[in-house]
């Protein structure tokens, strides 16, 4: 059974940078993605990565400022976000890229002053 497990998130001022981890389990090698649900809107995938590790990042007003990495060791996919803003604020999830499974509980990140 293929489980996910967010974590890194938190209460950051604008220009702040969050690192959230995605724990992987019950498989490996996905091609996993990075989503992301603020307030009011539907989720959206913000970008995603491949098991080798090549990504891309779909939303372009985060094109810059945040990234995705992997340890497939660890089992393990990142989201750097950088220069963080307050439209950032939302609630992230990390998935399967190709066809999601049973969402995890997400990680809140909130940008304020």
């Amino acid at each position: 059974q293929v489980q996910f497990v967010e974590s890194g998130g938190g209460s950051v001022q604008p220009g702040g940078s969050l690192r959230l981890s995605c724990a992987v389990s019950g498989s490996s090698d996905l091609f996993m993605g990075w989503y992301r649900q603020a307030p009011g809107k539907q989720r959206e995938l913000v970008g995603r990565i491949s098991s080798a590790g090549g990504v891309t990042i779909v939303v372009p007003s985060v094109k810059g400022r945040f990234t995705i990495t992997r340890d497939n060791a660890k089992n393990t996919v990142y989201l750097q976000m950088n220069s963080l803003k307050p439209e950032n604020t939302g609630v992230y999830y990390c998935n399967r890229a190709d066809t999601p499974s049973t969402w995890g509980q997400g990680a809140q990140v909130t940008v304020s002053v």
